[in-house]
């Protein structure tokens, strides 16, 4: 197995099962885009997304935003794959947040209302998922 350039980060299994999940099942994470994309979520998307990449590209390593980068490209691949770039893009700035792919709705519910940006960004990827069962 080739070893990727996210590999050394502590979410690479995360950012390989967001990759996973959007190469076997595209349609459920274009689904799941429509179903999330409001006016409100489209709003906190937005900010949160923006942090992400900030932080992603201003992280103190470069082989972080190297692996940025490399993940952002082999998700940009697939024609709707935005959600899949907000999952990737939370995983990568946020070391500590692969959690909440596994955690109930209603928390995730809950992370949002406090304005947590990663849940912003994974949230729809948490459903997919959750669905998926992996």
């Amino acid at each position: 197995m080739t070893e990727t350039p996210w590999a050394h980060l502590p979410n690479a299994v995360h950012i390989d099962r967001i990759l996973g999940s959007l190469e076997a099942h595209p349609e459920k994470w274009s689904e799941a885009w429509s179903a999330a994309h409001t006016a409100a979520h489209t709003a906190a998307h937005t900010a949160a997304h923006t942090a992400a990449h900030t932080a992603a590209h201003t992280a103190a390593d470069g082989a972080r935003s190297e692996a940025w980068s490399e993940a952002w490209s082999a998700v940009v691949a697939w024609d709707d794959a935005v959600v899949a770039q907000d999952a990737v893009a939370a995983l990568v700035a946020w070391d500590d947040c692969a959690y909440m792919l596994d955690i109930p709705e209603d928390a995730l519910k809950v992370l949002r209302a406090v304005g947590s940006q990663p849940a912003v960004l994974l949230s729809v990827a948490a459903k997919v998922l959750r669905a998926e069962n992996i």
